[in-house]
């Protein structure tokens, strides 16, 4: 029988899997994977702990939490030569990478996508010395994700994240951004944010990155140009039909490799799928195809 490591956060999504944990390991053993769990800790746990299974030769590594803990797990195999396949069970506020792929949030559901045993190979991106799977972003509107106290995700879910966002608009400030691939000068100029998605579904909005694909070797860049708040959130209701692209304060283009630098003489946070990631400069890269996934 292969072998198989559930990392999970223990309260991600009212606690569900540590409730359920007798049922996902019953579905694994169905599936026929021998698993044992390990419950998260803390900051990081999840990626020491996927890093230890990588190296003790799991054939599957499940994730089960929000996009936190998939982040997690990926940068503890990423990094490695051998990396086994993952799996995803979503049990997070947002789930904008499971949303991508199409997995349930279902516990029962997500278990028979690893079950039916179907794998897909996706990109990753590399940001300096770190990976993440699904967004990349900067400016001072990336910072809501590790601002909005995780009660108060447990209680509202998604609708906590629209309420900081309205919090922070009037602090908004423009930041001075310069972006070029290998070959040129894409941007320089003040802008309000940028994000970096390798799937469409970012944050809520299914159609943000509406030409992204998991599976194309590139990575989908936009950003939002210097703008006031009525400006900001008409580009928001724009975004939500995916109607935002065309208009004049938004640079939309695809690439595999991108250096953001700023000369504003300001610290610009970076977040990794809704984590702290550093700040700019960054050198940003796609990985063609370096993690194998269970999809529906």
């Amino acid at each position: 029988m292969k072998k198989a490591r559930l990392i999970y956060n223990p309260s991600s999504g009212r606690e569900i899997v540590r409730r359920r944990l007798p049922d996902i390991l019953d579905l694994m053993e169905s599936a026929g994977y021998e698993t044992s769990c390990h419950a998260t800790k803390g900051p990081e746990d999840a990626t020491k702990e996927a890093a230890r299974a990588v190296s003790r030769g799991y054939d599957l590594i499940v994730a089960a939490g929000g996009d936190g803990t998939i982040y997690e797990v990926v940068n503890g195999m990423a990094g490695q030569k051998a990396r086994p396949a993952l799996g995803i069970i979503p049990c997070g506020t947002t789930n904008d990478l499971a949303r991508a792929i199409g997995i349930p949030k279902s516990i029962s559901r997500s278990c028979d996508v690893i079950k039916r045993g179907k794998k897909k190979r996706i990109d990753l991106g590399k940001i300096n010395n770190r990976y993440f799977i699904n967004i990349a972003g900067g400016g001072y509107l990336t910072n809501l994700t590790y601002e909005v106290p995780s009660k108060l995700k447990t209680m509202m879910g998604q609708l906590a994240y629209y309420m900081k966002g309205l919090e922070k608009l009037p602090s908004l400030h423009p930041i001075r951004v310069k972006m070029e691939n290998r070959k040129e000068v894409l941007l320089d100029e003040e802008i309000m944010i940028f994000l970096i998605a390798n799937s469409r579904s970012v944050g809520g909005f299914e159609k943000l990155a509406p030409q992204a694909d998991l599976s194309d070797g590139k990575l989908d860049v936009i950003v939002v140009k210097k703008a006031n708040i009525a400006e900001i959130i008409r580009l928001a209701t724009l975004a939500m039909r995916g109607d935002h692209i065309k208009d004049p304060l938004i640079a939309y283009f695809q690439t595999d490799y991108l250096k953001a630098t700023t000369s504003s003489g300001e610290q610009v946070q970076l977040n990794l799928d809704g984590e702290l990631g550093g700040q700019l400069p960054c050198v940003v890269e796609a990985l063609p195809g370096h993690i194998e996934l269970f999809v529906p």
